[in-house]
């Protein structure tokens, strides 16, 4: 018998480069630097693959799309979560909620947050009142703090969706 409910806790960082965009919660920042990874770096959408995929039982987000594939070479972090969302389906479980928080000194991203919140809904077919993303600073301390990168967490709490 599985189990009607399923929370599952997402991490994610990736360093500042001045040759990337910001690209959080499927959202463009206007910034003069981006996040470095193999993909777009989306550290948002990549602690929420990782909580769905947590909660799951279903490994991480480098299991699924590995930084060594070059099909995943700049890919659309948006693009990620949808596959995560089928997988999610398949297995017959819907999003309860998502709770997030982006840890970041600059930009301030308190008007890029509702444009986030529908961008992930729209994914994760829920209504935009299941998405919470908060953004905060670290007070200037650590990686975050010396504004070498940014980190998000998310979890998520997953329902047996009715046969």
């Amino acid at each position: 018998m599985s189990a009607q409910f399923k929370i599952g806790f997402g991490y994610d960082v990736h360093p500042f480069s001045p040759e990337r965009k910001l690209i959080l919660g499927g959202v463009e920042i206007p910034s003069d630097k981006g996040l470095l990874g193999h993909s777009d770096a989306d550290v948002l959408l990549h602690a929420i693959c990782d909580a769905i995929l947590g909660a799951l039982a279903l490994g991480d987000i480098g299991k699924h799309f590995p930084n060594t594939d070059p099909k995943y070479k700049d890919a659309d972090s948006k693009q990620l979560l949808n596959h995560v969302f089928y997988l999610m389906n398949d297995f017959h479980y819907e999003i309860g909620n998502v709770d997030s928080t982006i840890l970041l000194e600059e930009p301030k991203l308190s008007s890029f947050i509702p444009e986030m919140r529908k961008v992930i809904a729209n994914i994760l077919n829920v209504d935009v009142d299941h998405i919470s993303i908060k953004a905060t600073t670290t007070e200037k301390l650590g990686f975050v703090g010396r504004q070498e990168g940014c980190a998000a967490n998310a979890v998520v709490l997953l329902t047996k969706k009715d046969k």
